[in-house]
């Protein structure tokens, strides 16, 4: 198998288990509130993440980091995990999982909003038009399969889905400046928010759960959604030819993810909730597009 075919695969698989994961969202909050299921799902992504250092002989990397490699983490870390993921996983608490999901997919319009500011890039026509397109597709999903589905919508949680996207966005505009190794850089990270995620259980929560369905959805949620997926992306990127191509298979996953929720879940699909991901990955490519006339 060469290099091309071996990256597919590897964005493959990472591409099903972020597929799945919203599925285990749900099935965890059935048990456990939002602030139980990040902690044990971080604690559980930072075991993965130190056993991952460990196979690749980076660890040696932990102990030389500079005083702005940690104070980088101490404050990456307060975004994600805690305040990205706490946000989301309250949103999936009030919302049906075929709302969340894809609500929260529209961050990279709103990356390239906040990069005006942020990292001083200019905003072409072309993102403005991306943005009114992903808006008709969030209106389309709030709806629940028609007008008198607005009724039934929880707009606190269509109001945090959203705004998940703007702390991951903004997380993603301080990490990507940050040019540590990836690995040892999301392990610090998630390192420092579990301790803060630690207080905020022992505040507003607690740490005693039983070990059933929930708890292993969050075990789940821990491997497969930072953990062992991140890396297999890593994987796929360093041994794609295109990155373009791999790179918009990510667009598959909230598809895929609708027959998890409607098959295990057992969520009645709307249609409008496939037109409104429909606009909202539509969105996305024409924002794309703008990015790329910009560089030429």
């Amino acid at each position: 198998m060469n290099s091309t075919n071996k990256a597919f695969v590897y964005a493959a698989l990472a591409v099903f288990f972020w597929s799945t994961v919203a599925t285990a969202f749900k099935i965890a909050l059935r048990e456990l509130d939002f602030i139980q299921l990040i902690f044990y799902a971080s604690a559980t992504t930072v075991a993965v993440l130190l056993a991952i250092l460990l196979m690749q002989n980076k660890t040696r990397l932990l102990f030389r980091q500079s005083r702005k490699h940690w104070l980088n983490s101490i404050f990456l870390g307060a975004f994600n995990p805690l305040f990205y993921y706490l946000v989301l996983f309250k949103a999936y608490s009030l919302l049906p999982a075929q709302l969340a999901q894809p609500l929260n997919m529209v961050w990279p319009i709103v990356l390239a909003l906040l990069s005006v500011p942020f990292l001083g890039q200019k905003i072409g026509k072309l993102s403005i038009v991306a943005l009114f397109i992903s808006f008709i597709g969030v209106i389309f999903i709030s709806s629940q399969g028609g007008i008198r589905g607005f009724e039934n919508t929880n707009i606190y949680g269509v109001f945090l889905a959203l705004s998940s996207s703007i702390l991951w966005s903004v997380y993603w505009i301080f990490s990507v400046r940050d040019k540590r190794d990836q690995i040892v850089k999301l392990f610090l990270n998630f390192f420092f928010g579990l301790i803060y995620l630690t207080i905020a259980v022992a505040l507003f929560s607690d740490f005693r759960v039983e070990t059933g369905e929930s708890f292993y959805a969050a075990i789940y949620v821990g491997i497969f959604e930072v953990g062992i997926t991140y890396v297999l992306w890593l994987k796929a990127m360093h041994l794609s030819t295109n990155n373009a191509k791999i790179g918009n298979l990510v667009f598959l996953a909230p598809f895929v993810s609708l027959i998890f929720i409607h098959f295990i879940l057992k969520e009645t699909i709307f249609v409008t909730t496939f037109i409104g991901l429909i606009f909202i990955v539509s969105g996305i490519f024409v924002q794309q597009l703008d990015k790329k006339d910009r560089k030429t």
